[in-house]
């Protein structure tokens, strides 16, 4: 399938804006079943300055700096995406989830793709005792790694209400588990605490919805903004699959992956700092159009 993606950033400021730096992660990935086809990106004002690297993650960061006093800062990207991908059948055979535990924390690479970066705490995603029991649960000794990831990634889905007004970004991880409200964020968040908490690797996914469903499915939650699941490292023969716990799917052709971390701290698609406003209003809006 091929798509259409455009995400508009726009920050409207109270007072001018006399300076700004910001880290840019909106491109796209190739690679793992998808492959970036085009990308721009528009920045008004224009910046005096753009430069691009890439992130430990394999995740593109464009950096720009603007000197121009502003009242308005519009990034509007636009990319296109092939994707090709399919996920294994949740209730099918895979290794004892204790085996897959103890071949990562083995692991020999340090590398982006290995197991060993995704097993421990990270700045967003502390390792609680209420959430790791929460996840024991799904995890019974000798349990399949594949169908027990699938059967947490359920239970978050039934036992979480989306509710976009009950978190932040800076809402902590144990008042999101109480409260058992929040945003695709706060479920990825929760489920990959979990894992990480039995010694299983979890990695942060942020990216992009299909707007419209295919004929007779539900809207999946989350399309209307820039979306987060869960990958979870799966043993050497299955490799890194995504979970959705926000609509209890695994990642196939719905969803097109822009950046991968152990959090959101990780793969923030705009962040930065600037001088000269007292506040500011942040709007956001995706649109993924299916081409062909």
């Amino acid at each position: 399938m091929i798509y259409d993606v455009r995400h508009v950033t726009t920050y409207a400021y109270e007072s001018p804006v006399n300076f700004a730096r910001c880290a840019l992660r909106l491109q796209p990935r190739s690679g793992d079943g998808q492959e970036l086809i085009s990308h721009t990106v528009d920045i008004r004002p224009r910046p005096a300055d753009r430069t691009a690297r890439q992130d430990f993650f394999g995740t593109r960061i464009e950096n720009i700096l603007i000197e121009t006093a502003h009242r308005t800062l519009r990034i509007d990207s636009r990319s296109r995406v092939s994707v090709s991908r399919s996920a294994p059948d949740r209730a099918a055979q895979s290794r004892p989830w204790e085996s897959v535990r103890d071949v990562a924390i083995e692991a020999k690479s340090l590398g982006p793709a290995s197991p060993i970066g995704y097993v421990f705490a990270s700045p967003l995603v502390p390792v609680q005792q209420p959430v790791t029991a929460y996840a024991s649960a799904s995890f019974p000794p000798g349990g399949g790694i594949l169908a027990s990831a699938a059967d947490l990634m359920r239970r978050i889905r039934t036992d979480f209400k989306y509710d976009p007004k009950a978190t932040v970004i800076s809402t902590p991880l144990n008042e999101v588990f109480e409260k058992r409200h929040g945003v695709c964020q706060d479920f990825a968040h929760v489920m990959i605490a979990g894992l990480r908490g039995l010694g299983l690797p979890a990695a942060y996914v942020s990216g992009y919805l299909r707007t419209i469903p295919p004929p007779g499915k539900e809207r999946l939650q989350g399309a209307d903004a820039t979306h987060a699941w869960v990958s979870v490292w799966c043993g050497e023969a299955l490799g890194w699959i995504g979970f959705d716990p926000t609509n209890d799917i695994l990642i196939e052709n719905d969803h097109i992956v822009l950046a991968v971390g152990r959090d959101f701290s990780d793969v923030s698609p705009v962040d930065g700092v600037i001088v000269g406003s007292r506040r500011q209003k942040l709007n956001v809006a995706v649109d993924v159009i299916l081409v062909e």
